[in-house]
């Protein structure tokens, strides 16, 4: 479980953020459950309830309205990390592992090529 600690100057409250990540229905579906504890002089505890849309003109779109949600980078990582947990991946396919591995390989591809280029043009003994 995600969890991050944030300080709310304006309310002198810490507030502490648990994002939970779960599968659900064989994996077909991803369950979010998002708390949020509230320490004052005791702690209150409060839990995000289901989304609910409201329709709105078509116009409306185009003017903005506000998120579903605001959190803090700290907390959007904590939730990065639990779809991750789940097996969500970015569908670019740009993570940090993937795109170092393809890093690898390009850097192998250029050492050999600058390798047989400096052998053929005498700057290096042949290897053989």
């Amino acid at each position: 479980m995600g969890r991050a600690n944030e300080f709310n100057p304006k309310e002198g409250i810490t507030v502490k953020l648990h994002i939970q990540a779960d599968l659900h229905n064989f994996g077909r579906l991803l369950d979010i459950h998002i708390a949020k504890i509230m320490a004052v002089d005791s702690e209150r505890r409060l839990i995000a309830k289901p989304l609910e849309f409201v329709e709105i003109g078509e116009d409306k779109i185009d003017d903005g309205f506000e998120p579903a949600f605001r959190m803090s980078k700290a907390d959007g990582q904590n939730l990065m990390d639990e779809l991750w947990r789940c097996g969500i991946r970015p569908s670019e396919g740009s993570g940090s592992a993937g795109s170092l591995a393809a890093t690898e390989r390009h850097l192998a591809d250029m050492r050999t090529i600058a390798m047989g280029s400096l052998q053929k043009a005498g700057a290096l003994p042949s290897q053989g």
